[in-house]
């Protein structure tokens, strides 16, 4: 019998894995060997030598910070967007205003942020990783949802309107179905974009918990093995935020993926 098409992707991943994983160890002990870059081996050791008791306070810390700015920043978005469908003045400000938070440098913002915010007291997430985390998701959700809110079909605004609904009764009863799909999309963007904007703005708050705090003593000691196994259980949260995402836009929206609703 032969395997599911799932079944397929799921070893054909797999064997990808593995592959660079060979791949990786081959050239750490042979062509990239004075360049310190560490085996799979040495980074898994140190990850276990580290323990659970080292990780988890920093990662919960960017995790918490990351979540914060992640909702503060989409719920922003998405009412926004939903402006540009109720009152289409509004559009080229809004639009103006996402195109200019994308392309403000965050590294740049971050120590002007922290002189404003200023210092959070001790055990409290960083109001400047919050606020860099807010400013990465808010571009990538309002485009997103422009163009979901603008996917829908024209006959069924007509129907809406046919029976005495404005923009309010389209944008709620139409508009916000259609656009689910890319609403997910964009926060399926959002969630790795939020945890890369905490840990960026956790570097100008000083060594406070957090990731940036574990890279910074890495850096420090020249913990080769440390600073690689964080950058990879880094790779793994934003994976699992971005993998959690597709799974909930295939709950919630199954048509989007041609399954049945």
């Amino acid at each position: 019998m032969l395997p599911s098409a799932r079944a397929r992707s799921l070893l054909v991943g797999a064997a990808g894995v593995v592959v660079v994983l060979l791949l990786w160890w081959l050239l750490a002990l042979t062509l990239l060997a004075d360049a310190r870059v560490p085996t799979p081996g040495g980074v898994v050791a140190s990850v276990l030598d580290d323990g659970w008791a080292y990780y988890w306070p920093n990662f919960s810390m960017t995790i918490e910070e990351s979540l914060v700015g992640f909702v503060y920043g989409n719920v922003a978005a998405i009412a926004l967007a939903s402006f540009v469908l109720l009152v289409p003045q509004l559009e080229s400000v809004i639009m103006q205003l996402a195109v200019i938070s994308y392309c403000i440098p965050i590294v740049a913002i971050a120590p002007v942020l922290y002189i404003v915010i200023g210092i959070p007291e001790d055990g409290a997430p960083s109001g400047t990783a919050v606020a860099l985390a807010t400013l990465s998701v808010f571009f990538t959700t309002v485009v997103g949802t422009v163009l979901g809110l603008r996917s829908a079909e024209r006959t069924s605004l007509d129907v809406v309107s046919v029976y005495g609904g404005g923009r309010w009764a389209q944008l709620r009863k139409v508009q916000l179905v259609s656009a689910l799909p890319s609403i997910l999309n964009a926060l399926q963007i959002a969630a790795p974009a939020a945890f890369l904007g905490a840990i960026l703005g956790e570097y100008a708050g000083g060594l406070r918990p957090g990731v940036a705090r574990v890279l910074v003593t890495a850096q420090q000691n020249l913990d080769v093995e440390r600073a690689w196994a964080t950058g990879l259980l880094c790779a793994l949260v934003a994976g699992l935020g971005y993998a959690l995402f597709g799974v909930v836009g295939r709950l919630v929206s199954p048509w989007s993926k041609g399954a049945p609703a």
